[in-house]
C-alpha cells in the first residue's frame, strides 16, 4: 500500500490491490466476478468529502465505460463516471449515510459494482495501478500543498486569501 503522509494536510492511503481511474480518483477492485468501485482517499480529500449521492441510472441497467452514474455533492457538484462497461448495482447504504464513504472508502463506503460485459482483466486494462495513480497525484493540489494551507498554492488563491486577511470587517 502506498501512503502519502501529507496530502493537503492529511495522511492518505492508496491500496495496491486495485486499479484507478485517475481523472476522478475512482478505484476499482475485482471481487467475485464483479468490479467494485469507490472513491479513493486522495479524491475525497481533494473534493472536501462527500455530503450526499444520488444514482443517475437504475440498478441493473447496462452502462458503458465513461457513462455518468452518480451525482455527488461535495464542496461542489460532481458527476462520477463508470470506469468499465457492464450491468451496475449501487451500495444503498452510502445513499442513506454518505459519511460511510469518507469513514471507510475502501470498504463499506464503496459506491457501485459492475458485472462486466467482457473478460474482467480486459475490462480493467485501461485503469492505472497504484503507482500510476501516485504519479498523477504528484502534480495535484494535494501534494503541491502538503500542509493543507488555506488558499492553496495558486497565485489567485493566495491573492484572495491575503486580501481577505487585510480587510477590516
Amino acid at each position: 500500500m502506498a501512503v502519502i503522509e501529507k496530502f493537503l494536510g492529511q495522511r492518505v492511503n492508496i491500496p495496491d490491490d486495485r486499479r484507478y481511474a485517475v481523472k476522478q480518483g475512482v478505484w476499482a477492485k475485482l471481487e467475485d466476478n464483479a468490479i467494485v468501485c469507490g472513491l479513493s482517499e486522495p479524491a475525497l480529500v481533494l473534493s472536501a468529502g462527500i455530503k450526499g449521492v444520488d444514482w443517475l441510472v437504475a440498478d441493473g441497467v447496462a452502462i458503458q465505460a465513461g457513462d455518468s452514474v452518480i451525482f455527488a455533492i461535495t464542496g461542489k457538484i460532481s458527476y462520477l463516471d463508470a470506469p468499465v462497461s457492464g450491468s451496475i448495482s449501487f451500495n444503498g447504504r452510502v445513499k442513506e449515510n454518505p459519511f460511510l464513504i469518507g469513514r471507510d472508502p475502501y470498504g463499506q463506503g464503496w459506491l457501485f459494482k459492475i458485472e462486466p460485459e467482457s473478460e474482467t482483466d480486459a475490462a480493467m486494462g485501461n485503469l492505472a495501478d497504484a503507482g500510476g495513480y501516485l504519479k498523477v497525484l504528484r502534480g495535484s493540489e494535494g501534494l503541491k500543498n502538503p500542509e493543507g494551507i488555506k488558499g492553496g498554492v495558486s497565485g489567485m488563491c493566495k491573492a484572495v486569501y491575503s486580501g481577505i486577511g487585510e480587510q477590516k470587517i
